[in-house]
């Protein structure tokens, strides 16, 4: 969940979502039956919610297809949640096979949620490690790469693609695939990742970065000097982390100094540029 006005929250369910069912026709009917829910409890109370589009496999492209567009344009929901891999093959988000997806998104300026499923691995470091502490961070971290190095960000430029917990380790990585690619000697560096310095960054700081579970001093650091501060979200995650870790890092978010400026329109300016119909509906014109 991401609050996006004072009293306005975007609804998305996240993994493992229709994904989990066996059959293609299980999985695009769940899908089916997720937004119809999503758009029933909208409309009790579109002051207060919005959602995303959920979607079966989008390796099941007509199904993924189908349901892009019954959830935009018929149930109008503000845009669409990817899981950062699909598949057996563990195929992320700048894999060829995804293109379609990405090309119908395009097209229509999306406003598209990543937020990581299980790692490819599920054992855990230790039993005191839970999934959600290092690897759901680091799968947002891979999609994201994937999406860099094939550049997915820079073919398909009109979605806007928001990483789920600040991008997990993305901010922190992102120097070891550009910082070599400054030098002209290290031509091959470059061309095994298919980018360059200038156009890694480029969609780096393409990307949109909620806030959720992600608000510790180090983290606010870090992304208030690397991307741009109108691409920084509040989130909440709620409910899927412990009861106990929402207070925390309110108080960290909340705590930590900024200017009136830049608070607002991190708890709510940025999102509602995102959303121009929450905009129009906080303002009183929708």
């Amino acid at each position: 969940m991401k609050r996006v006005g004072v009293k306005t929250a975007v609804l998305s369910i996240t993994a493992p979502g229709a994904c989990i069912l066996p059959s293609r026709h299980a999985r695009a009917q769940l899908a089916r039956q997720l937004n119809e829910y999503s758009a029933n409890l909208r409309d009790k109370d579109p002051k207060s919610f919005a959602f995303f589009v959920s979607l079966p496999d989008i390796l099941d492209t007509d199904d993924a297809l189908a349901e892009i567009a019954y959830g935009l344009d018929v149930l109008h929901a503000d845009g669409i949640t990817l899981f950062t891999r699909y598949g057996p093959s563990n195929t992320y988000l700048g894999h060829p096979d995804v293109e379609p997806i990405w090309a119908e998104l395009n097209r229509r300026a999306c406003v598209v949620f990543v937020h990581p499923t299980h790692p490819v691995d599920t054992n855990p470091v230790n039993s005191k490690l839970p999934q959600p502490a290092i690897d759901y961070p680091h799968e947002t971290t891979r999609a994201a790469m994937d999406m860099i190095t094939n550049g997915t960000r820079l073919k398909y430029p009109a979605c806007q693609v928001i990483l789920s917990h600040a991008g997990g380790a993305l901010p922190y990585i992102i120097s070891r695939v550009t910082t070599p690619m400054r030098k002209a000697a290290d031509f091959a560096v470059s061309h095994r990742m298919g980018t360059t310095h200038d156009k890694a960054m480029e969609s780096f700081r393409s990307f949109h970065f909620d806030l959720a579970l992600s608000s510790s001093p180090q983290v606010l650091d870090m992304l208030l000097k690397m991307v741009p501060l109108d691409h920084i979200l509040y989130g909440s995650d709620f409910p899927y982390a412990p009861i106990t870790a929402y207070p925390a890092f309110l108080e960290s978010l909340e705590s930590y100094e900024m200017d009136t400026e830049l608070r607002n329109m991190i708890n709510y300016g940025n999102a509602m540029k995102l959303f121009p119909r929450l905009a129009r509906q906080r303002n009183g014109t929708l």
